[in-house]
């Protein structure tokens, strides 16, 4: 696989993989008890703010990756 189309389907999948993290950080946000502290919350944030971060990483890496130079034609 060329490093263009690692770079397309991975672009697609990064946007979806932090849809897909939105979604599930809002789903635990919305079944934590009501009442906690400011202080925890903010934790929760700045957790499940950077969650997407190595999934992303990931993909990146492999997106960058140089195509394979020993091909057999």
């Amino acid at each position: 696989m060329t490093q263009r189309n690692r770079k397309l389907i991975g672009a697609f999948l990064v946007v979806g993989s932090i849809a897909a993290w939105s979604v599930l950080a809002t789903s635990i946000y919305l079944a934590l008890p009501e009442g906690l502290p400011g202080l925890v919350l903010i934790i929760y944030f700045i957790i499940a703010g950077m969650g997407w971060l190595f999934p992303a990483m990931a993909l990146v890496r492999w997106m960058a990756r140089p195509d394979d130079t020993a091909r057999i034609d």
